[in-house]
């Protein structure tokens, strides 16, 4: 169940040990994750649960030296994000149900307006950073169902001190995401936690 991951961890680092600039970086693993999520079966079920108030963020790995972290993000109906940024590179593919982004730029007020909007179903993958945009707001696109995507940044983002904006006024509040679960797979033992 779990090889699926340890494979995508392993192909990962071999294109992160090439110190790519940010463009391959982004267009190497982007093929990468929509392998991964070309089908959901490899995710075990302690990562796939919701929450009945707020989306859950499981962590499925981060390597020992913080420069990369992988993760489950499980969205309930109606469930969704503020506008935040990540700070780092980031790579998202749909693997379950479908998920709604809206991107935002800096208004010359300081404030955040909507700058596109999109929505990522299974297979599918896409890019946030902050040279191609970094603030977005993601939510559930369906009403009655779960939806999961797995991320992958060029950090551990549980532990990163990034912010949450007012869209109106372009104040930003500072926050660490941490993760709603206190273990993580056992990649090399082939047991899932």
């Amino acid at each position: 169940m779990t090889q699926k991951l340890l494979t995508f961890v392993q192909d990962i680092a071999r294109l992160l040990e090439q110190k790519p600039s940010e463009s391959i970086l982004l267009a190497e693993g982007k093929k990468l994750v929509a392998t991964l999520v070309s089908s959901p079966e490899w995710l075990p079920e302690a990562f796939r649960k919701p929450h009945p108030a707020h989306y859950q963020q499981y962590l499925l790995y981060a390597d020992p030296l913080d420069c990369l972290s992988i993760v489950s993000f499980v969205w309930g109906p109606g469930q969704t994000t503020p506008v935040h940024d990540h700070l780092t590179w980031g790579i998202v593919g749909g693997l379950v149900g479908e998920e709604r982004e809206v991107t935002y730029r800096q208004r010359s007020d300081g404030g955040y307006s909507p700058s596109g909007e999109g929505v990522l179903r299974p297979g599918e993958v896409t890019a946030v950073s902050p040279t191609i945009g970094d603030v977005h707001s993601v939510a559930n696109n369906l009403s009655d169902q779960v939806s999961i995507s797995i991320h992958v940044y060029g950090a551990n983002i549980g532990r990163v001190r990034r912010h949450v904006f007012d869209p109106q006024t372009g104040a930003a509040r500072s926050f660490v995401s941490g993760y709603s679960n206190d273990m993580t797979p056992n990649l090399w033992s082939g047991v899932a936690a």
